[in-house]
């Protein structure tokens, strides 16, 4: 018994001993995030490719059609924390699609908007369709050094919510069905009849600093039902932001 007590005795005293040479020190409290030095508004330009998806074949387009974006936005970071901040705004978004020789019968008086192929008769060197929209955007933020905004890889989903301001058609120079010029003169046609008068659009965006690439994608389809073609706009492109 004595032994058995001698030899506790001994362990312990190891113990205390091990235990003085390497004293626990508590872990260091991480500093916290200062954002005193961060902008909380943004003005956000976008410009990207834009385009149909579900398109029909028989809907001619080309050219760089294209998404052209302005937004004013204010950023919340979440105090639990501020990796993590909501943005909220409001701002103009615009989409301009070229067609190929085709008529867009935008103010045409039909149940159906249509776009005829004029390949093989007059037709207008240049047309395209422009949709104007004020628009809501609201974002989900994450930044990986909050501190240092301007220099931190983000990332953010989204969504935007708008309200068609005009939609126009714009046709430029007249041509015979060889190319051969007719008439040069300008055709401007304007009409929101077909278009669905709200949209959804969901946004994805990565990027560094003041630089990110977007995704749009529009939840409903451009047109009002039966009208024309079941189209979901989209785009994709570079966002400049932080200004």
């Amino acid at each position: 018994m004595k032994k058995i007590l001698l030899s506790v005795a001994t362990c312990l005293l190891i113990t205390s001993l091990f235990a003085q040479d390497n004293p626990t020190t508590p872990p260091k409290k991480k500093p916290a995030i200062d954002l005193s030095n961060r902008a909380k508004d943004h003005f956000m330009i976008q410009l990207g490719s834009y385009g149909w998806s579900g398109k029909p074949d028989s809907i001619k387009t080309k050219g760089l059609s294209h998404s052209l974006n302005f937004y004013f936005l204010y950023d919340f970071p979440f105090k639990s924390n501020p990796h993590f901040s909501a943005a909220i705004g409001a701002g103009i978004g615009s989409d301009q699609l070229y067609f190929d020789k085709t008529y867009v019968g935008i103010k045409d008086v039909t149940s159906k908007l249509r776009f005829i192929n004029q390949a093989d008769t007059n037709h207008f060197k240049k047309t395209k369709l422009v949709t104007t929209y004020l628009e809501a955007p609201i974002e989900l933020r994450y930044a990986f050094d909050p501190e240092h905004n301007g220099k931190s890889l983000k990332i953010a989903i989204g969504a935007k919510v708008g309200t068609l301001l005009n939609a126009h058609t714009r046709s430029k120079d007249l041509v015979t069905k060889s190319g051969t010029s007719i008439t040069p003169y300008v055709a401007k046609e304007s009409s929101k009849r077909f278009f669905n008068g709200n949209r959804l659009v969901l946004t994805a965006r990565v990027g560094w600093g003041h630089f990110s690439l977007f995704y749009n994608y529009q939840v409903g389809v451009l047109f009002k039902n039966a009208t024309a073609a079941d189209v979901h706009p989209r785009s994709i492109g570079l966002t400049i932001s932080g200004l």
